[in-house]
């Protein structure tokens, strides 16, 4: 006969009894729980432009995808319902799906100015940040650059040609850009403004911008490429003989 813990006597039912029930629905509460659904932002305004810009023949599915929402909320067995294959696809769409969820865009994915998904970066000149209100704005000062300024990119509408600096509101950096040489705009998918001597471009939406792009396999492989370069030089010995 099996002999009863005689700690147990000390517990009582009730708490056991509540124990035991709370258990139980851990796991249906974690399994239950749905990610957020992030919202649009002025360069992806929708689900076809999002499969456009991750690239793989994606957006050939849009069709399938009909919301923002269903989107961002379907697994990989919804997915696979949809006809998305092969399952590598379906792996690529949830990654870049989590990518832009955590905020973690591609060039162009921070843009707040866009028409139509064309959007103008330009290099201007802004007053310095003032630390003390009452002493002046000191800093340094270059052929290019006026005394108590800074260089700063900003993004306008595509048709602007003049920037109105306001005080109040911080300047922002954009991802994947950056200024060269003091004057001129660099980064990913730019088109150069012609008579702004490379100090302002504009940008737009294109296929496969965002897309990560796989490996390409050379004579095999790391694993067979010494094997398939020997019997390509046997081959060619053979033809030569």
């Amino acid at each position: 006969m099996a002999m009863r813990n005689p700690l147990l006597r000390l517990v009582p039912s009730r708490i056991i009894q509540t124990t035991s029930i709370s258990r139980q629905f851990v796991r249906p509460f974690t399994r239950n729980t749905t990610p957020s659904v992030p919202s649009p932002t002025p360069f992806v305004p929708d689900v076809q432009t999002f499969l456009t810009l991750i690239g793989r023949e994606m957006s050939k599915h849009a069709s399938k995808i009909t919301s923002w929402e269903q989107l961002f909320s379907s697994n990989s067995d919804q997915l696979r319902n949809l006809g998305i294959e092969p399952a590598r696809q379906r792996r690529y769409l949830l990654r870049k799906r989590e990518k832009f969820r955590n905020g973690l865009y591609g060039p162009g994915g921070d843009l707040e100015h866009v028409v139509d998904g064309v959007a103008q970066l330009r290099v201007v000149e802004v007053p310095l940040p003032a630390k003390d209100p009452k002493k002046p704005i000191v800093g340094p000062s270059s052929a290019n650059l006026t005394p108590g300024m800074m260089k700063a990119i900003v993004n306008l509408a595509p048709d602007a040609t003049e920037y109105t600096h306001q005080a109040t509101k911080s300047l922002k950096q954009f991802a994947h850009m950056k200024i060269h040489r003091g004057t001129k705009i660099m980064g990913p998918f730019l088109q150069p403004i012609k008579g702004s001597h490379g100090s302002a471009a504009t940008i737009s939406v294109q296929e496969g911008m965002w897309e990560d792009k796989r490996g390409r396999k050379v004579d095999g492989g790391e694993r067979r490429q010494v094997e398939v370069r020997a019997k390509k030089r046997l081959e060619e010995r053979r033809k030569r003989a």
